[in-house]
């Protein structure tokens, strides 16, 4: 009779053994795929951190690259203007004189070369300047989104 009961007693040791290791494999797995799951995520974190330093770096170079152009293109209008001013260049524009009512005998109407008033030519310089700005800035926007929004 203790025999029987010896080896119920471990037959009923062999089944929990069985159980628990059959428990344990399952955690186990359980816990393999948690950490599977979990360095996929980390591959995926530092693959988008990477894409995201790349991507700001090339933004960074547009920056540089169109505020460099734009600043380039007010010293060229500052020194235009300023050569205007003291008259090593001139702006020609195509215009004609009205008459100024006078009558004169000779074939003349007026005197006068056409040219800009002051207002007009600060104006000139004023709208140039802003033609630029909005060139060059339409220009890096456009570049901006061919080469980072499109990929």
């Amino acid at each position: 009779m203790k025999s029987s009961r010896v080896m119920l007693l471990l037959l009923i040791e062999l089944l929990l053994s069985v159980l628990l290791v059959w428990y344990l494999t399952g955690q186990i797995a359980d816990e393999k795929g948690r950490a599977d799951t979990a360095e996929r995520n980390l591959k995926l974190a530092n693959a988008n951190i990477n894409d995201m330093q790349v991507r700001q770096r090339d933004v960074a170079a547009l920056d540089a690259k169109y505020t460099k152009e734009l600043a380039d293109a007010h010293e060229n209008i500052n020194q235009l203007e300023r050569d205007v001013a003291a008259g090593r260049k001139r702006l020609q524009i195509s215009a004609r004189c009205p008459a100024n009512g006078a009558t004169s005998a000779t074939s003349v109407d007026d005197g006068t070369t056409p040219g800009l008033t002051d207002a007009a030519e600060r104006d000139y310089f004023t709208l140039r300047e802003r033609i630029e700005t909005s060139g060059k800035m339409i220009a890096g926007l456009q570049d901006y989104i061919k080469t980072q929004c499109l990929r």
